[in-house]
């Protein structure tokens, strides 16, 4: 079958994607990748086969004029919106239905749909439908934001999913959205996405259907104990780590001599919302007379930043997570898809510091596991740092759950275990004659 993987130009979120892709290619299948021109060279790279589809979009452009230390002081409240910190409506969706208010859903939808989907999917959807007509993919597997990728499978009658990179606080927000649409009288009934995606498959001859929102399946890569579980259908694989162009440094090639701690920020910090959201320096300073070797992957422009680098901490501006977290007793992260589910599949006990998107959900997940601790970004202090720091180097039990989380995850369908159950739901779901 002929399989077109989509998604807006955003490396780590198309970085996600790669393992499956190639469990794909490996079976025989056809697959190819569109994304935005930006991506490109970041598609090939992988081996995959790239499709360049519309124009680049002009979000982080935008969003760069926002997101800088004197805006953050002047305008906090919106700084924060800008950096995705407060999401309406996505940042309630760990929170009972009842205590989140219809205005708070509708409002947040219709904020979100031009102040992102609409920006990141309009300069692709005409191009991408266009290229969907030409090749005729049988499935359609898209980022969760790329609503393009819908719209187009819906324009060829092809199966499509979403392939997630978070816990599902897309799923569960549109689920508790419908339930309070229905609950509204009926001229107040608003949809402000619908109406958006509705709007789209109509230039191209389709209906608005609800599987346009979620997928006609979701492929889900978080073990069960860790999963936001919504009312949709779901296909879980076990998560792979790829790191991009990695190279393995000399200084790995050992074992270390002292506990080895990573701290790591990830790099969408630095490269689209002006650094990061707790304080570096004080960090360090706080764990400079641990006997630890602490090993901080930080971008060079922070790197630059620091007054102090004590004698414990090696500075590393990149390293292959695959490759440094076998080697780490703990692990100091922002609760990334990649860094987050990369330790976890070491059995590393995590010190958690999130701050936007599902991070906090899925930080107090692993705290309710027993796998690591967690401080909300604001709160984390280099000493409160330090004290957590020790009691995930000192108690077992943490270890104990972390090896528990470790082999659900393995015990999860590996990619190439998964293609076969996506075969059966392409035969299940498409409605287009293919290629």
């Amino acid at each position: 079958m002929r399989v077109l993987f989509t998604t807006y130009s955003e490396r780590t979120h198309f970085h996600a994607m790669v393992p499956l892709a190639w469990a794909l290619v490996t079976a025989g299948h056809e697959v190819r990748v569109a994304s935005q021109p930006a991506l490109t060279d970041v598609i090939t790279r992988t081996g995959l086969t790239a499709v360049p589809v519309g124009e680049d979009h002009n979000l982080w452009r935008v969003s760069s004029r926002f997101l800088t230390p004197r805006f953050a002081k002047a305008n906090p409240q919106a700084y924060k919106k800008m950096r995705g910190v407060e999401l309406p409506p996505f940042d309630l969706a760990d929170e009972p239905m009842d205590s989140v208010s219809w205005e708070y859903l509708r409002s947040g939808y219709e904020k979100v749909v031009p102040g992102w989907y609409k920006m990141i999917n309009d300069p692709m959807v005409e191009d991408l439908v266009a290229y969907a007509r030409s090749w005729r993919p049988d499935l359609v597997i898209w980022e969760p934001a790329t609503y393009a990728g819908p719209i187009a499978a819906k324009a060829v009658g092809a199966a499509q999913a979403r392939q997630l990179w978070s816990i599902d606080i897309f799923g569960r927000t549109r689920q508790n959205f419908l339930r309070q649409l229905r609950e509204q009288p009926e001229g107040e009934r608003v949809d402000p996405l619908a109406e958006w995606i509705g709007g789209q498959t109509e230039k191209f001859g389709a209906e608005f259907s609800e599987d346009l929102t979620t997928g006609h399946f979701s492929i889900e890569q978080y073990p069960a104990s860790l999963r936001m579980e919504t009312d949709r259908r779901y296909v879980p694989m076990r998560y792979v780590p790829y790191n991009g162009d990695a190279i393995i440094p000399k200084w790995l090639w050992e074992s270390p001599a002292k506990p080895r701690v990573c701290l790591t920020l990830g790099t969408a910090a630095t490269e689209h919302f002006g650094g990061y959201p707790v304080s570096v320096q004080d960090i360090l300073d706080a764990l400079a007379d641990l006997d630890i070797e602490l090993v901080a992957t930080l971008a060079e422009t922070e790197q630059e930043k620091l007054e102090r680098v004590p004698a414990n901490t090696k500075l590393v501006s990149f390293v292959p997570l695959s490759a440094l977290m076998p080697t780490c007793s703990a692990a100091i992260t922002h609760v990334g898809f990649g860094t987050f589910n990369t330790t976890a599949l070491n059995a590393v006990p995590q010190l958690t510091l999130p701050e936007q998107h599902d991070a906090p959900p899925l930080a107090r997940r692993l705290a309710d596991y027993g796998a690591g601790l967690t401080e909300y970004h604001s709160e984390a202090t280099g000493e409160k740092v330090r004290a957590h720091l020790i009691r995930l180097l000192e108690e077992p039990g943490f270890r104990v759950a972390a090896g528990r989380l470790r082999d659900e995850m393995l015990a999860m369908p590996s990619p190439n275990e998964v293609v076969a159950t996506l075969e059966k739901l392409v035969a299940e779901y498409r409605t287009g004659a293919g290629h």
